[in-house]
Formats: structure tokens, sequence, C-alpha cells
């Protein structure tokens, strides 16, 4: 699955130096808990900076145009630890720079694929998460809240990931599952995820009972099969 955890510039101790159009912090602290009881444990990253090497640098997990580059991605006891530069003469990457000095621009997100056997689950329903599979990205952001540790459906195409998607549909086997999807690749909050649960669930009762589900959740039901053709 692609998922993305965000926390402020606050927490991962961000450096700019504006002369030289540099910066360094973590990205990720290792032991803490976000909004949805997730945890990164140390290690986490090690597998796949050293087979995938560093993450690329984006804005806002806008995947077009790099804005820099990381010259540093390492773990140490604290969490992931970054060191980057921003690409001279790039207008994005100057705005981003200005904004990150001003305050304006106050938080970083990494982004990457997990796989099944990347954590564990608790008996509650929360991730230990042991690996990250992939780390594809490690972003300034907008929004630094841990409830905004998600998959942002608008700035990733489906059809880039269709094979990911379709993987992670076939291994839904339980509601928890199903509403984890919704969370992490549908980009909604916990609570639209249990909301849009429970509204399935009156649904498929329908249907079994005979009765024709609301046009509009066929209409939204359209849609998300044109988003994933």
């Amino acid at each position: 699955m692609l998922l993305r955890k965000t926390i402020s510039l606050n927490d991962v101790q961000l450096k700019v130096d504006g002369a030289k159009g540099t910066f360094a912090g973590y990205a990720s602290v290792f032991g803490g808990v976000d909004s949805y009881g997730d945890t990164i444990i140390k290690g986490a990253f090690e597998s796949t900076l050293r087979s995938n090497g560093k993450p690329k640098m984006f804005y806002d997990h806008s995947w077009d145009m790099p804005i820099g580059k990381w010259t540093v991605a390492k773990e140490d006891d604290h969490g992931l630890f970054v060191e980057g530069e921003f690409t001279p003469n790039l207008s994005r990457a100057s705005d981003v720079r200005a904004a990150m000095q001003h305050g304006t621009i106050d938080g970083l997100s990494i982004g990457g694929f997990l796989k099944k056997g990347d954590y564990d689950e608790t008996e509650d329903g929360h991730r230990v998460i042991r690996r990250w599979a992939n780390l594809v990205e490690v972003s300034p952001v907008v929004f630094p809240a841990d409830a905004a540790a998600r998959v942002e459906a608008g700035s990733v195409k489906f059809q880039t990931f269709s094979e990911e998607i379709v993987a992670e549909i076939a291994e839904i086997d339980t509601v928890r599952e199903y509403e984890r999807f919704l969370r992490d690749v549908g980009g909604l909050s916990k609570g639209a995820v249990q909301a849009l649960t429970a509204r399935a669930k009156d649904v498929f009762a329908k249907r079994d009972a005979g009765q024709e589900p609301d046009a509009e959740l066929k209409a939204l039901a359209d849609r998300i099969a044109r988003l994933a053709a």
C-alpha cells in the first residue's frame, strides 16, 4: 500500500541555511504514536535505503518536478535524519525555501510503500511498522498534523499505481482491512472511513433485500471506476 506520514517541522528540528539553500532535520521520529495509533520503530528504513537509495524530494507530494535532492538520508537512534539542498534557479524550489524560512510551510512528510509483512498489527488494529518496502520521497508539506498521515488520492493518479492498488484490494479479508484501505489509499479521515463503512453496510443490505442503492452512490462508484480504468 502507498502510505504517507507527516510531522511538524518543529518536531523534526529542521534547520534552513538561507545562504546556501540547504537544510537538515528528522523526517521521521521513532517510537511515537500518530493519530491512527501507528508507530515506526528503529530499523524501518535501513532496507529501503540500502536497496533503493535516497528518496526523492518533492513539494507537497506533487510527483512531477523535484525541488531539490537529499544528500544524506540515514537512520540514527532518534529517527530518519535527512540533509538536502534546493535546486538553484528553480522557481518552485525558491518559493518553498522562502516559505519554509518564513514558517508558512511547516511540515515534512515521508511517502512510500508498505507490504503486509512490513508491520505487526496489535489487537486494537494499530500498526507497529518495522520496515518500509520502498521509501519513495520526503517532501516539505503545508499541513503538518499527524491526521494528515494518509494517502492523498488527488496528488497521485490511480493509473500510476494500478497494480499495487489491485493487489491491495485482493488482500482485503475483513472490515478492518477495508477501512484501512479507504484511509490509506482513499485519503479519507478516520471519521469519514467509519461513516462510509456504515453506509456501505446499509447499501449491501438493500441489495440483498432486492432494493436499489441510492443514485448518488451509483454515481460515486462510476467515478471511482473511471479513475481506476
